[in-house]
């Protein structure tokens, strides 16, 4: 019996290490089997006649979209909230379920909207329920991270589709550490949300409008969206040089408007600081820029492409294209990371904040090669960070020309999870997130990685095989 002179592998590496021991080469093949149970589910959404082009309809759509800077306004006048509404990050959530996190904000939020003098005595108007209400922000548009309660007074940034005129919204960044969206509401919490209410929100008002009608017109997030990817952000955890750009862009109109605005100096040198200072104020533009452009792949029957991934400490939700606005849930993940300070695993809450959105257009963790500074903060290692960008490339429908990544030859992020292609190999999405303190008031205790509970992609598998079987006349 003669010696082949080439073999492929699928599978388990044994044999292939085996024969390669032996000088021949081996072509291996990363087989994985599907998940459990959905094999069938698998079978009946691959023969349905809409899923190809249902997926390039979704993919299309989302890559058309380009997102600016039109306003900033209270959350009462762009989103009708009014006196006890409440919006909060991921799927729908009640008080009694809600995690400590997302309870410490909605403490501070009471607190905020002068509904109680101290946020400890808003627990029983949250247990009773007669005079709030709680919704999902991304039932009204909009996304928040970590516990992304919004309330009337809040002041958000709208982003506009010039193309279609579609709407995002988000509330104003906070910066890291001791701040509402982590479930902290001391005094001093409190104090900054009211500055911002008060100064940061109006001056930023004056100045986008400014923006919006001269000649330099809105502010391109999705343009700054692409430049910070070739800097070094990844647009979820790093967004230092997002924050630097929008700065440049929009600190001449902030001190030009001041001077017939009501704002003295101060109140421009202290917003240009605490921009300046804070990092993370980028990504509550990042995360409105990727719903927007998500939310243009919303409704096409036959699509599996995910549309929205959000936690609210408590459980994970995924939205598909093609099943509608049904949630798909399952219980939220502890991230493994780093810790800050004494910190450790036992005192950090499941992942929670819509943030999510970042990784479900194709940035933030799916954009980790990009910005390897990146295992820093959340840990890992540099190969991690390549390996990771690769990898969703198993599980996605495409690429994003536009957001690429120097080190992988600019090759553009992997965009548009597919719950099929999730389904079939196993790999679940990589999110990079910040870890709130599982008790309310804590604020942040580190930050991590962590992935989607797989159960809820079998669960929107099934819905999608639904729909296609009910589809295919008998």
């Amino acid at each position: 019996m003669s010696t082949p002179t080439a073999v492929v592998n699928v599978g388990a590496d044994l044999f292939a290490d085996a024969v390669e021991d032996q000088a021949v080469p081996v072509t291996r093949v990363d087989w994985r089997p599907p998940m459990e149970g959905t094999e069938a589910d698998l079978a009946a959404v691959a023969a349905d006649p809409l899923r190809r082009t249902a997926n390039e309809r979704a993919l299309a759509a989302m890559l058309d979209v380009t997102a600016t800077l039109v306003d900033v306004a209270p959350a009462a006048e762009l989103l009708g909230l009014e006196r006890g509404e409440f919006l909060h990050a991921g799927p729908p959530m009640t008080w009694d379920r809600a995690s400590g996190p997302l309870r410490g904000a909605l403490m501070g939020g009471a607190a905020l909207e002068g509904l109680v003098e101290d946020p400890e005595a808003a627990v029983p108007l949250f247990e009773s329920g007669s005079s709030v209400s709680l919704e999902p922000c991304h039932h009204r548009s909009a996304v928040g991270p970590m516990a992304g309660v919004v309330t009337p007074s809040m002041w958000m940034f709208v982003l506009e589709d010039a193309a279609t005129g579609r709407r995002t919204y988000c509330s104003l960044n906070e910066g890291l550490g001791k701040v509402l969206r982590y479930g902290a509401y001391s005094p001093d919490v409190l104090i900054r949300l009211r500055w911002m209410g008060d100064v940061l929100g109006p001056l930023l008002q004056a100045a986008v409008r400014a923006q919006v009608d001269s000649g330099a017109g809105p502010v391109d997030v999705t343009g700054i969206l692409t430049q910070m990817l070739q800097m070094g952000d990844e647009a979820h955890n790093r967004n230092r040089a997002g924050t630097l750009m929008l700065l440049r862009d929009l600190s001449p109109a902030m001190v030009l408007c001041s001077e017939g605005a009501g704002f003295d100096s101060a109140d421009v040198a202290g917003s240009l600081r605490f921009i300046g200072g804070n990092d993370h104020f980028f990504l509550n533009l990042a995360m409105p820029a990727c719903k927007l452009a998500l939310d243009a792949a919303r409704g096409i029957e036959g699509s599996t492409m995910v549309v929205a991934m959000a936690r609210n400490g408590t459980d994970f939700g995924i939205q598909v294209a093609g099943t509608g606005d049904e949630w798909f849930t399952g219980p939220a993940q502890l991230a493994d990371g780093l810790f800050l300070g004494d910190y450790g695993p036992d005192d950090a809450n499941p992942d929670i904040g819509d943030s999510a959105i970042t990784e479900t257009a194709g940035i933030g963790g799916f954009a980790m090669a990009t910005a390897p500074a990146i295992v820093r903060f959340v840990g890992g290692s540099v190969p991690d960070a390549l390996a990771t960008t690769r990898r969703m490339h198993e599980i996605t429908l495409g690429e994003n020309p536009r957001w690429s990544v120097p080190v992988l030859e600019f090759q553009g992020t992997p965009t548009g999870i597919d719950v099929t292609k999730v389904c079939r190999t196993g790999i679940l999405p990589q999110i990079n997130t910040g870890m709130a303190g599982k008790v309310a008031g804590v604020g942040q205790v580190g930050a991590g990685l962590v992935t989607p509970p797989a159960e809820i992609f079998p669960k929107a598998l099934a819905r999608l095989a639904a729909r296609a079987v009910a589809r295919t006349p008998s």
